[in-house]
């Protein structure tokens, strides 16, 4: 086999002209990292482990051959019933979206050859039934709709070919096992299974072993590769907000994405940012898919220029040149951290990853540096100096507080 370092364009790595000259006209100029090593091994029907960091070309690495394949077996003369040749499942609607918007721009010149359906909750079922009619070539789904639509018996999943899982680690997580487990005993035993992440935490890793077949895991996360800046601020407790509107104030960012951890959080920090002369939207999983969407594609387009998020935002979400994202809360998975600020920083633009820490939050900062491999220097905002009384506990081990006298209770002895 070719050595992928050595592959400088798309054709070298045995791609069709048609597909070829539409990633010219995308302005794709050459293969990233992920790209070059794995899709050689996913044309030669390989199974996949790739991880790679956020805004790296994941999407582009599994859906390019797959639809290599498609063209080549000319699956389109023979798609029938409702079955499907190639499912990509994804943990949220909006990343469903986006992947499939992606892969339909790839396929652009066959789209009379590939039929890309897209299925997600939150909206009518009843559209996505009827473009899945006569079968589709790919389906990108998340969990919980695609199980619906075949108990409906509007997809049927016996002629799977290729499985990829996106955002492989949060796929196997505990949030989605039983439908995951659903899927998995309704596909063929044999297939193709491609599963791309930017994280893959070990457990992850020993799960992700038992639905491969002598898979070529391809690792190629690199914070030194990274066009992503990452700061700390070490901030007093309750002046958070204080030191946020300072900085995008003091900034003036083009954008600006900040997470927090809960959807009540996002509307609280909103009014607070409102009275400081700052104009938020919100994101969260209580709006509907329609608002969800309407806020997506502002903030996509420029016309909002701060977004206040939970973790649905987190995960493949595509903002073109976002320079900035703010942790105002720490995300309480450590691996969290690094799909949240890869929202900036990708497709090789500079970018900056912000958090913003109190004494609550140091020694938790600590556990995400240690997991993600990373020491950052602890900075602090002028005019928002942390307090001589509280600067000693962010450098210094935290000692256990002392139990207030007389508030315990006294154990009771047990009965032998």
């Amino acid at each position: 086999m070719t050595d992928q370092t050595q592959l400088a364009t798309f054709a070298d790595l045995g791609l069709v002209p048609t597909l070829v000259e539409r990633l010219e006209e995308l302005e794709y100029s050459q293969p990233t990292p992920i790209q070059s090593h794995t899709i050689p091994y996913v044309l030669e029907g390989r199974d996949i482990v790739g991880g790679a960091n956020t805004g790296s070309g994941k999407t582009a690495a599994f859906s390019l051959p797959i639809l290599q394949k498609i063209i080549k077996q000319n699956q389109s003369s023979s798609r029938r019933g409702n079955f499907v040749s190639h499912l990509v499942l994804v943990p949220t609607r909006e990343l469903a979206s986006q992947v499939a918007y992606n892969i339909k721009s790839y396929s652009y010149h066959l789209r009379d050859k590939v039929k890309t359906v897209a299925v997600f909750g939150g909206v009518s079922v009843n559209p996505q039934m009827l473009a899945l009619r006569g079968g589709s070539d790919i389906i990108v789904a998340t969990p919980g709709r695609l199980l619906d639509l075949i108990s409906s018996n509007a997809i049927k999943l016996e002629q799977v070919e290729t499985l990829v899982l996106d955002e492989a680690d949060r796929m196997l997580s505990l949030g989605f096992t039983e439908e995951l487990n659903k899927i998995l005993a309704l596909l063929p035993k044999k297939k193709q299974t491609l599963l791309f992440s930017a994280t893959f935490p070990e457990k992850v890793t020993s799960l992700a072993q038992d639905l491969l077949s002598n898979p070529v895991e391809i690792q190629l996360q690199s914070a030194e590769a990274s066009t992503l800046v990452q700061r700390v601020f070490s901030v007093n407790k309750g002046q958070k907000t204080a030191v946020l509107a300072h900085l995008i104030k003091q900034h003036q960012w083009r954008q600006t994405l900040i997470f927090v951890n809960a959807k009540n959080a996002c509307n609280h920090l909103a009014q607070k940012l409102s009275k400081r002369g700052i104009t938020a939207e919100v994101f969260h999983g209580d709006k509907g898919q329609g608002a969800r969407t309407r806020v997506l594609e502002g903030f996509k387009s420029g016309e909002i220029q701060v977004l206040i998020a939970t973790d649905i935002a987190a995960r493949g979400l595509d903002i073109e040149k976002l320079p900035v994202v703010i942790n105002f809360d720490l995300p309480r998975s450590p691996a969290d951290y690094m799909h949240r600020i890869g929202r900036s920083g990708r497709a090789g633009e500079i970018g900056l990853g912000l958090s913003l820490i109190d004494y609550d939050d140091y020694h938790h900062f600590k556990v995400i540096e240690k997991k993600n491999k990373i020491q950052l220097e602890r900075e602090q905002v002028e005019g928002f100096e942390v307090e001589e009384d509280q600067s000693e506990a962010y450098f210094a081990p935290m000692k256990p507080r002392a139990k207030p006298a007389g508030t315990g209770k006294k154990k009771k002895k047990r009965k032998q």
